[in-house]
């Protein structure tokens, strides 16, 4: 009896055992840990709230976790340390220079005593981003970055630029095109807090175009994600530590409801599913996919992404919603981030094309009348659906 006693127990150990071990990943074998955007503040679709309780209107937002909180270290030679990433970056970018430029002037550079700078791809360069910043259309606020360690440059008034025209290139080229067929690299716009492809070289002159690049040494596994299917709905991303839904939510809807159907998502018997924030959802864009190039979503296929027909009809993949608030024009508080895992689309000259690239970030009003939308703002007139889709996370670490 006592034998049957003590089976009993050992099997129920190594049973509990198997199920802790398929969810968790261990913390100090994550390469790939992500930097919280440094939201404080909550929103609802308007304005500046107080923290929302449990169950009530807008909880789960991007301020409601604070995950892997930005830590940096100024190292007095022109470097800074992201202790968060075990990545080193230059302090000042200098001036800007061409693709081509960026990565011989890579090679050459001893910043900090050091000869193993690269050109970051764009989910390094990413890292760097907080949500702190804000911008009003053309006009710079506050920069997208910790400008504590980093500086950051605005676009020069007298060669004719706007304060935003300050973008850092990565080393990502676009598997598409962008606008009519070009040789597009994404950036991130420290000064307006996006993501977008910019085309390589100029469309009328045929020259290349000119960025600021920040370089960068160590932690040569950032970005890279190791995905295992759960056969339960769910895939874990073992260098990132999170887990995610597998299916997306398979159908649109404004930001608010986006929180609510996050919050109350349960899913292989998880209930604390949440959206992720602009940074969480970056992680998982596979820039090495596109509808033009892979006739797919820009993701990996271990994931299933609802496939839907944009204005003109034509098959394309959703944007999606992230928990965080984008400050950006009159009314700074009623547009968050979403990442477009299809082609970030625009209506310029009557012709609906693929002007920002598959993997963008920008950000949607936060709500709308189903009936007024998609509709197309700005100069490049930025397809706004409103009613995005969801792909919910939790730590695989939680139990």
């Amino acid at each position: 009896m006592v034998n049957k006693y003590l089976s009993v127990v050992v099997c129920s150990f190594i049973c509990l055992f198997h199920v802790h071990a398929k969810e968790s990943v261990p913390q100090n074998v994550l390469t790939y840990r992500i930097v919280d955007t440094g939201v404080t503040d909550f929103y609802d679709n308007a304005s500046v709230i107080p923290k929302p309780d449990k169950d009530a209107p807008f909880f789960g937002q991007d301020a409601q976790y604070k995950i892997n909180p930005p830590f940096y270290t100024d190292n007095g030679n022109g470097t800074v340390t992201d202790n968060v990433t075990g990545l080193m970056w230059q302090k000042t970018m200098g001036g800007k220079m061409s693709f081509a430029d960026a990565f011989r002037a890579a090679e050459k550079s001893n910043v900090g005593g050091y000869r193993d700078w690269r050109v970051p791809s764009i989910k390094e360069l990413y890292s760097l981003i907080l949500f702190t910043g804000s911008v009003q259309g053309q006009r710079a606020i506050q920069p997208f970055i910790d400008t504590k360690y980093f500086d950051q440059p605005l676009g020069n008034s007298s060669l004719g630029e706007r304060e935003i025209d300050a973008q850092t290139w990565s080393s990502t080229e676009y598997a598409g095109w962008t606008m009519r067929n070009d040789e597009t690299v994404f950036g991130v716009n420290f000064v307006d807090g996006r993501i977008k492809g910019y085309p390589k070289y100029h469309p009328r002159t045929g020259q290349s175009n000119k960025m600021y690049f920040r370089f960068v040494r160590g932690n040569k596994n950032y970005g890279q994600n190791k995905f295992v299917d759960n056969h339960d709905g769910t895939v874990t991303d073992q260098a990132t530590g999170l887990m995610w839904q597998k299916m997306d939510s398979g159908k649109g809807m404004d930001w608010k409801n986006a929180l609510k159907y996050a919050e109350n998502l349960t899913l292989a018997k998880y209930n604390d599913w949440r959206l992720p924030n602009a940074k969480e959802l970056q992680s998982i864009v596979d820039y090495s996919r596109s509808p033009a190039t892979s006739n797919s979503a820009a993701i990996d296929p271990v994931f299933k992404t609802t496939a839907i027909k944009d204005p003109a009809g034509n098959k394309q993949y959703p944007y999606f919603w992230t928990g965080t608030t984008h400050l950006d024009g009159r009314n700074p508080y009623d547009s968050a981030a979403y990442i477009a895992f299809g082609a970030a689309q625009g209506k310029m000259r009557d012709r609906l094309m693929d002007v920002h690239g598959a993997g963008a970030q920008r950000s949607d009003p936060k709500s709308g009348k189903a009936g007024n939308y998609p509709q197309y703002f700005g100069p490049q007139g930025d397809l706004r659906y409103v009613f995005n889709y969801v792909r919910c996370v939790r730590s695989a670490n939680s139990q």
